[in-house]
């Protein structure tokens, strides 16, 4: 594993399955703080709208949107660098 795969691993993932829109935002604007600036909080969210929901939200808080994966159950997991 390189230092950059390293560094994206989340340190906190929330648990958003089965919850419809805006849910996994709102569930995202909350925790935030629960990491530090740097590290990387993900968010498991089977909701289709969260695709583009994710990444929006990140641009508009100023955050990083690292990028996506897929969980053990192939729910897509969102990833998200705190910048400020």
């Amino acid at each position: 594993m390189s230092e950059r795969q390293h560094v994206d691993e989340p340190i906190v993932t929330l648990d958003c399955r089965r919850q419809a829109c805006p849910r996994p935002i709102i569930e995202l604007g909350r925790h935030l703080g629960d990491v530090e600036v740097g590290e990387v909080i993900a968010v498991a969210a089977d909701d289709v709208a969260a695709h583009h929901d994710v990444p929006a939200w990140a641009r508009m808080r100023g955050q990083e949107f690292v990028g996506e994966a897929e969980a053990d159950d192939g729910v897509p997991v969102y990833r998200i660098r705190r910048l400020s």
